[in-house]
């Protein structure tokens, strides 16, 4: 080899390990599940319709939900062989912290209605195989117990254009230890789910006839989830929408109470960037122009998001402008979320230009079929298929990964 040979052809220097330090085999109840669809089906049978509805659905006519899907789709691989490829290592940095995975747990709103402790099951979970997880400022488990269970945890904020609203909350926020601020901005209002409405799901929470049958019809999620957190913890309510406690979920002023969010604006980054000293984050970014604005703005790193579809029906997954956005990033990360149900999922993110990605539905219907147990294998499931689709692709790390290795499928 020569000083000018590429890194993958340089000879080593010292026995290479055949791959990354694996975790211990998952414990028997979980070993069914092969893959993060596994747990998606296991969940729809497991969950009564209302919050199965909820995980799974989007709005309108789901033409966002499956552009997500659809996407990864128009993008095959260009392998390369006859590569060394026994020292691959999954290892990430993002904002200067060591990750074991180049993926991450997004935020959840609700989670505990989905599993038990949900929040706190994804936390534990993450912070176990060593992977960010961010805390929904929808979740019903106060952001301190989050941080206490996870001090790598992030914090992710719905916000009214309210300075009176924002400053306490970001105090709170940085007194509970939180080193990365989340703002979502693609929830101006409130979207028209009728999926939802079709299957008895509301915010507040009703128990209407419907919400009750599906309670008896699936006695599991009631026992295990719904009776156990009202007997050890009461009626749940939003924790951390505010500096101070939210209403509970059948509250009938919750709505009221989430303000008026479709007054935030870019004064309102500007004054939590002033105020906040960690890494500031905003995630719902499509457009490659707020991406830019984002970047002036001093955001540390964007999520190029579409809310899992879940917002404005018609909105292009957030992988068609990646490429767009992350050339003209500049020194900020650009992160992405949305349709990921496979290792080949985030490699290709990661060629069109993300640093990093971000995986929902699928891990929290792992939590709700098989608690942090379920989680952790699920974080493993995806691990290995990163690992096993870099060995064949003929790279060593995620970082490698590049436009060099894609092409259209159509």
């Amino acid at each position: 080899m020569t000083a000018n040979s590429p890194e993958w052809a340089q000879a080593p220097t010292a026995p290479q390990k055949l791959s990354q330090e694996r975790p211990p085999p998952p414990p028997a109840s979980v070993r069914r599940y092969l893959s993060l669809p596994d747990f998606e089906a296991a969940a729809a049978r497991y969950l009564p319709r209302s919050i199965g509805g909820f995980v799974s659905g989007a709005v309108e006519t789901n033409a966002s939900l499956r552009d997500n899907l659809e996407a990864f789709q128009e993008w095959g691989f260009l392998p390369r062989v006859l590569r060394d490829t026994r020292g691959r290592n999954l290892k990430t940095t993002l904002f200067g912290q060591e990750y074991d995975a180049p993926f991450g747990l997004p935020p959840m709103g609700a989670s505990a209605l989905v599993a038990y402790r949900g929040d706190l099951v994804l936390t534990q979970a993450a912070r176990a195989r060593n992977v960010p997880m961010i805390m929904s400022a929808s979740s019903l488990i106060p952001l301190e117990d989050v941080a206490k269970a996870n001090p790598d945890a992030w914090y992710q904020a719905y916000l009214p254009g309210e300075a009176e609203r924002i400053e306490p909350l970001v105090d709170r926020v940085a007194a509970a230890g939180f080193k990365t601020f989340v703002l979502t901005v693609d929830v101006q209002v409130s979207s028209n789910r009728e999926n939802n409405v079709r299957n008895g799901y509301s915010i507040p929470l009703k128990p209407t006839p419907q919400l009750i049958w599906d309670g008896i019809t699936h006695p599991r999620w009631v026992l295990n989830t719904f009776f156990k957190t009202m007997a050890n913890h009461g009626m749940p309510h939003f924790e951390n929408m505010d500096a101070g406690r939210g209403p509970p979920i059948v509250s009938r002023t919750l709505m009221r109470a989430f303000g008026a969010r479709d007054g935030l604006a870019w004064e309102h980054l500007e004054l939590i960037r002033k105020r906040w000293k960690g890494k500031l984050v905003v995630k719902g970014i499509i457009s490659p122009e707020d991406a830019r604005m984002c970047r002036d703005a001093g955001a540390d790193g964007i999520m190029v998001s579409n809310h899992g579809g879940r917002q404005l029906d018609g909105t292009i997954s957030g992988l068609r402008s990646l490429p767009e956005i992350a050339r003209d990033a500049g020194g900020m990360t650009v992160m992405y979320d949305g349709g990921v149900r496979r290792g080949s999922d985030v490699l290709k993110a990661l060629a069109l230009g993300a640093s990093f990605v971000f995986v929902g539905r699928p891990m929290l219907c792992a939590a709700a079929v098989a608690g942090e147990e379920g989680v952790k294998h699920a974080i493993g499931l995806l691990s290995e298929e990163i690992d096993r689709n870099m060995a064949m692709m003929g790279i060593q790390n995620p970082s490698q990964m590049s436009m060099e290795y894609m092409r259209p499928m159509r």
